[in-house]
């Protein structure tokens, strides 16, 4: 009967233990976008590509502010190119202007396993508070090239690693035939 209490008592910690960790209160597994304040009018919705200016204050979970921009000119965000972290551009996404947000960005979309230190440490879930000041639209002629130009480049690199191989073999070839005629003109002098 001794043994079954200890069995009993060893799986309850176990399954304690588990729960803690599973309840953990910086563990967030998706990105979170809560509207602060909308517009009464939003006619265009953000898109990658498109320019936006922000304003935002960065938090831990557990308030203590990491970054704001609130002090200083806001920050321009250029949708797609990666200026800042994945899970704040996501939420950037479908915003208009004049629009209040509020992320929960988990760690995997933030900082990850090695955080920012000394400031944000690591597996660290994010909170931005962030207003959208502006919007603009990428012109047709911007997303020709954001969505073609990488395309033409990625095309290329082949073709011009294939015309110096062309080059380098007609190089080649071209000293193996006048080596033969400078042979040839010897020998036929003798």
């Amino acid at each position: 009967m001794a043994a079954f209490w200890e069995f009993t008592m060893k799986t309850s910690m176990f399954l304690l233990l588990i729960a803690a960790v599973a309840c953990e209160p910086n563990a967030v597994e998706e990105l979170q976008v809560e509207n602060l304040v909308i517009p009464e009018t939003c006619s265009v919705l953000s898109a990658m590509g498109d320019t936006l200016r922000i304003h935002y204050t960065g938090k831990l979970l557990d308030g203590k502010v990491i970054d704001s921009s609130l002090s200083k000119d806001p920050l321009v965000v250029e949708l797609g190119k990666r200026t800042v972290i994945a899970g704040l551009e996501q939420s950037l996404v479908g915003v208009c202007e004049g629009q209040k947000i509020k992320a929960t960005i988990p760690s995997h979309l933030a900082y990850g396993k090695k955080g920012y230190p000394p400031t944000i440490p690591g597996d660290a879930a994010l909170e931005f508070e962030v207003e959208v000041v502006s919007l603009v639209q990428q012109t047709p002629w911007q997303k020709m090239v954001n969505d073609v130009f990488p395309l033409v480049c990625l095309a290329l690199v082949p073709t011009l690693l294939g015309l110096v191989g062309l080059y380098l073999y007609k190089k080649a070839n071209a000293e193996k035939t006048s080596k033969k005629k400078a042979k040839d003109k010897k020998s036929k002098k003798k």
